[in-house]
């Protein structure tokens, strides 16, 4: 079992000034000790963050925070099969009319696929995403 770390905890980690180990032992002493990871959705979403920023120093920040999170946590890719699943969920969720928007969509299909949960702040969106487990930080 593990959890695949949603863009949302991380973002708040380093906009609070928490170290990379600092978030590691929260995560680990609110989830147990379990594999945290990023998707590599989730790395794309928290380099658009880094690009984002309008102001060198915060750049910067976020450039640091991000290649320290990478140097302990693996990114799980987005694979074949990832996409398969998640066009599987949206169809079967739009028939229904549930709308699930495409970043959270396919970061819990990534977690669906390896059998993972996903670690959020957010939960509005994953918990449309049938069988997701979800662990609220």
């Amino acid at each position: 079992m593990g959890l695949i770390l949603d863009s949302s905890i991380v973002v708040a980690a380093e906009r609070q000034g928490q170290t990379v180990a600092q978030l590691l032992r929260y995560i680990a002493s609110a989830a147990g000790d379990q594999q945290a990871v990023l998707s590599a959705i989730g790395l794309t979403e928290l380099t658009h963050a880094i690009w984002r920023a309008q102001v060198p120093s915060i750049r910067q920040r976020r450039e640091q925070f991000i290649s320290d999170l990478l140097a302990d946590v693996e990114v799980v890719p987005y694979t074949r099969e990832t996409a398969l699943l998640a066009g599987k969920i949206d169809g079967e969720c739009a028939a229904k009319g549930i709308s699930i928007p495409s970043i959270d969509l396919l970061i819990g299909a990534t977690a669906l696929e390896h059998g993972y949960s996903v670690a959020t702040v957010n939960l509005r969106h994953f918990r449309l995403i049938p069988g997701l487990k979800i662990v609220q930080l």
